[in-house]
């Protein structure tokens, strides 16, 4: 039997979504989405690595809320924090927006990024530029929800030289709320070492109570870098 061709405008609208799929795609670098661990799924995620120092707890578990997968952070009195190689994959001249979403549901109480005593967050996402060595020469920005350091505040961490905290939210103001956030980490690291980036070799996240000795609490959503 003679199989009919198809239409013309058939062919012509499948063409015309694929462009679509593949610009979009260009446009849009996706470094976490938590589709590869099962809800449930506890401690490091996939594709991530463990902290080299302290003793991390790494109370992380993938959940569900309002259709998306998202993890669900704790600490009590521990700091635990986990990165992802991302080198050859992010070109900030091309998508140097960093997109994430988060919602906070306990501070710890009485931390201040500000003071090495008390730099504790209940949510970190860090972009890495490693350089050897890398606890000496590396650059990292710090995107923080701070308990007390003023948003839109930008300074060096008191207690890793290498670290430049961005305090993007502060205090209990937008506890409990889901909020989408954007950076250009592009304009952040020329504000912040007066030079054109190279593209980034890591991302980071984490949570911490330790420096207080008390507990903290948030969540976290899609991680991705993106042209506008």
């Amino acid at each position: 039997m003679r199989m009919r061709s198809r239409p013309r405008f058939w062919v012509a609208a499948w063409g015309g979504l694929l462009v679509a799929a593949l610009a979009l795609a260009a446009d849009v670098v996706v470094i976490e989405d938590w589709s590869a661990t099962p809800i449930g799924g506890k401690g490091i995620p996939p594709g991530w690595h463990k902290q080299d120092w302290g003793s991390p707890k790494y109370d992380f578990t993938v959940v569900e809320e309002g259709g998306q997968r998202v993890i669900h952070l704790a600490s009590a009195s521990d700091s635990s924090n986990v990165n992802k190689d991302i080198r050859g994959k992010v070109h900030l001249a091309e998508t140097p927006i960093l997109e994430w979403t988060w919602k906070v549901v306990a501070l710890p109480k009485g931390a201040d990024a500000r003071n090495s005593a008390t730099d504790d967050q209940a949510a970190q996402l860090y972009v890495v530029w490693p350089r050897f060595p890398q606890a000496v020469h590396s650059r990292v920005i710090g995107y923080i929800w701070d308990s007390t350091a003023p948003a839109g505040s930008i300074f060096k961490s008191q207690k890793t030289s290498t670290v430049t905290y961005v305090v993007v939210r502060s205090g209990p103001a937008d506890l409990g709320a889901w909020i989408t956030e954007r950076r250009d980490v592009r304009e952040d690291f020329k504000r912040i070492y007066g030079e054109e980036p190279e593209d980034p070799g890591a991302v980071s996240f984490g949570i911490d109570s330790d420096d207080v000795k008390g507990t903290a609490e948030s969540y976290l959503g899609h991680i991705l870098f993106r042209r506008t």
